[in-house]
């Protein structure tokens, strides 16, 4: 009776690479940003104390600076138009 190649769980053959044709390898690294698909009451606190820590960080970080004589303003990031105007 002849050996059948599944059988073996060791090594096998490498497959041969489909032809991709002058396309660019499919990169895929690290995790994608998956928005959950149930959002809590809690994680929906969370993130508005995070909001809040970081909003009072910034405010602290920015009155340290201008005692010592620097300027440091916080500045918010302007709305994203999405009429594609390259900068």
């Amino acid at each position: 009776m002849t050996q059948k190649a599944g059988l073996f769980k060791g090594q096998q053959k490498k497959k041969s690479v489909p032809s991709r044709h002058g396309k660019a390898p499919q990169i895929r690294k690290g995790k994608r940003a998956v928005k959950p698909s149930k959002n809590t009451k809690q994680m929906d606190v969370d993130r508005e104390l995070t909001k809040f820590i970081n909003h009072c960080n910034e405010v602290k970080a920015a009155t340290f600076a201008t005692k010592d004589g620097g300027q440091l303003n916080i500045i918010k990031p302007q709305p994203e138009s999405s009429s594609g105007a390259k900068k």
